[in-house]
Order: C-alpha cells, then structure tokens, then sequence
C-alpha cells in the first residue's frame, strides 16, 4: 500500500508541469475575447510554455512595443555602465549632451544624471501626453528635450517623459561611439531577442522609448534574461538596481525604477515594462522565474479604458497557473 502510495505520488508529480501548462492554454483561449490583443509569449524557469496570437496575429510577427522599450533602454545604459562608457547612474548628462545644451542652461542641469532620466525624475517638463506632438515635430529632438523648462529639481517627483528616454539613447549615441541600434545589436546578444525596426530622430539618433519593433517571442526573451539574472548579458547588479523603487507614478500609484514599475500580481513580485496600448512585459522573480510578454492594439489607448487592468488580471491568472 505504502508503495503503491509512492508510485501515484510520483505520477502525480511528473503530471503536475503537463497540467498547469493546460491550464494556461485554456486562459489563452480564454484571452481571445479581449478585442486589442494580438499576441502573448510565455517563459517559465528555463522554457516557453505556451504562445498564442490573435486575429490574425502571430507571436513571431513584429509590432511596435511602444514605451515598453524604456525596459530595453535602461537594459543598453546598464550595459553601458558594466563597460566603462558612463560612470554610473551618476553620470552627469551635460557632460555627454554638452553641445546641445541651451546657450545658458538652468542651474540645475548640472545635477541631472542619466539616473534621473532612467527613474523619469529629470524634473523637465515632460514630453509625453499633450506635449509629445510639438517635441517630435521639432527640429532637433535632443535640443527641444534639453531646452524644456525645470519643473522641479532633479530627484523630485515622477514626470514620466519619453523625452527623458530619448536623452538616453543620445547619450548612449554620443558617448558609444554607435547608433543605439548597433549598440543593442552588440550588446544585447539575448538568444530569440531581436530589434526588427525602430524610429529616428531627424538627427539619426533612434528614439529612446518608443516606436519600436519586435515580435512577442522577441519581447518574452528579453524579460527571460532578466528573470534569469541576465544570462551574463545584462548586469545581475544593475537589474538588482533597476528594480529598487525610486518613485513612483502620479497616475497609478505604483512604484518605478529605472525603466521598470514594480507592483505585485497574482500575489507574487512583478517588474514590468507597459507600452501605449497594451504592450507588456511582466517579470516575475522568484525561485520559479516566470516572463510573460502581451502586445496588443497599439492605436488604442489601455490606461483610461481599464484594458491594462485587464492585461494586469489576466497575467495574475497566468503566472497562478504555472
């Protein structure tokens, strides 16, 4: 009897990965409903477990990521930081922007830090929201961003701005000596991650969080590395620093790092990246390391409708089904 209680046991342990994978299948099948989304990708410790695309969208067709490219941002400035090329999250922006600073800056530009520009706490006047379409029909991006009024000092409040992540990229242009692309292309040699397209400023320089492409899969990958530690590409240090809360957003409430919000789901920690639209990447740390990514519609707005909430719900769903 003790025996034959061992064998069912053992069964039932070897069955359990197969059953929670159909669970999460039939959550997928489920997710159908839910008229923006185009695909989700998920990684559980070390493998895909499932993908699914909708409508006529696939997990492996690219689709602008929109603002859940500031993960992969601050993913590049992480980098850049292991190699030398910035000092730290210290290094002073008018140092490596000098030439395009005002012809008499605000006192305060010389407290502004790239780790002020990765947590959203410049303390410029933001460039996203009703803003965003007169900075992008500027002449010169990087100018226009530097240019903005100070709203508050450096290190105060959260003013979430693309334009902040887009001083990032020249940054990393400028002090890289390579375009952003050629850079991520180097250094974020993530296996099934890839950048398919990406907008640039009318200076050539790509535009720091936002506009670019990739497929689900491709997005999946990229949280996979940073569930795993980094897989020795992106610095364990830096995502240990990217995920300490340094702010947090006056629309949700939640906490943000450097280019991460940081919230629990599902009842466990979560860190993820959140594109206009629905564009997601959620990682969850832990001793069974979970990355689910979820793009969707990217013309339709998610905050305000309550469909990010949804999304939200429906990867607590998923990683509880794991």
């Amino acid at each position: 009897m003790k025996r034959r209680s061992l064998i069912l046991a053992a069964t039932a342990l070897l069955a359990a990965p197969r059953l929670a994978r159909a669970t999460a299948v039939g959550l997928l099948q489920d997710a159908g409903t839910m008229q923006p989304l185009r695909a989700i990708a998920i990684w559980r410790d070390g493998e895909e477990v499932a993908a699914q695309g909708y409508r006529g969208y696939g997990p492996d067709q690219p689709t602008n990521i929109k603002s859940a490219s500031k993960s992969v941002i601050s993913a590049l400035a992480g980098v850049a930081i292991a190699r030398g090329v910035f000092s730290g999250p210290d290094q002073r922006v008018d140092e490596v922007l000098a030439r395009d600073l005002p012809s008499e800056p605000d006192p305060r530009m010389a407290s502004l830090t790239l780790g002020h520009l990765l947590s959203m706490q410049a303390g410029l006047q933001r460039q996203s929201g009703p803003n965003y379409g007169r900075w992008v029909s500027s002449p010169n991006w990087v100018r226009a961003a530097l240019s903005a009024p100070f709203e508050t000092a450096p290190g105060g409040r959260m003013q979430y701005s693309t334009a902040s992540s887009h001083l990032v990229s020249a940054m990393l242009t400028r002090a890289g000596g390579k375009s952003t692309l050629g850079l991520a292309r180097d250094w974020l040699k993530i296996p099934g991650f890839a950048i398919t397209a990406w907008e640039r400023d009318p200076q050539g320089i790509y535009l720091g969080g936002n506009q670019m492409a990739m497929s689900t899969r491709s997005l999946m990958a990229f949280g996979a590395a940073y569930a795993q530690g980094g897989q020795g590409v992106i610095p364990a240090t830096w995502i240990e620093a990217s995920w300490q809360p340094r702010t947090r957003s006056i629309f949700s409430g939640e906490q943000y790092g450097y280019g991460w919000f940081i919230s629990r789901i599902g009842g466990r920690e979560v860190r993820y990246g959140w594109g206009y639209g629905g564009q997601m990447i959620y990682v969850f740390p832990g001793a069974v390391p979970v990355a689910i990514a979820m793009t969707s519609d990217p013309d339709q707005p998610s905050a305000r409708t309550g469909y990010r909430t949804e999304l939200h719900a429906l990867a607590g769903d998923l990683v509880q089904s794991l």
